[in-house]
């Protein structure tokens, strides 16, 4: 076991961050876009950048809707997100045992 066999989509210390806070989420729940982006500590646009990533790769879904009048995204961990995650975890847990 590598440092190779960790996903390179979730492996960025930014997308670990969000992937993790999803994560922390119970199965099927979401998120509103200016919570996570506080939890965080982020700007819009990187944690917009980051989300793009994870999208593309199958792992958040994003949801935009209204509230009201007021223009409103929510963003959830996917299955596929979850068990990268999961995975992502126990090949990090594999590799940290193999260090000792």
């Amino acid at each position: 076991m590598t440092d190779a066999d960790l996903d390179p989509v979730i492996h960025s210390a930014s997308r670990l961050r969000v992937v993790a806070t999803l994560a922390a989420l119970d199965r099927g729940d979401r998120i509103a876009f200016p919570r996570l982006q506080k939890l965080l500590d982020m700007t819009a646009g990187n944690l917009s950048t980051h989300l793009r990533r994870l999208e593309d790769a199958g792992y958040v879904a994003q949801t935009k809707t209204h509230v009201g009048r007021t223009p409103a995204t929510y963003v959830e961990l996917t299955p596929a997100g979850r068990t990268a995650f999961e995975r992502y975890t126990q090949t990090l847990t594999e590799l940290l045992k193999g260090a000792q």
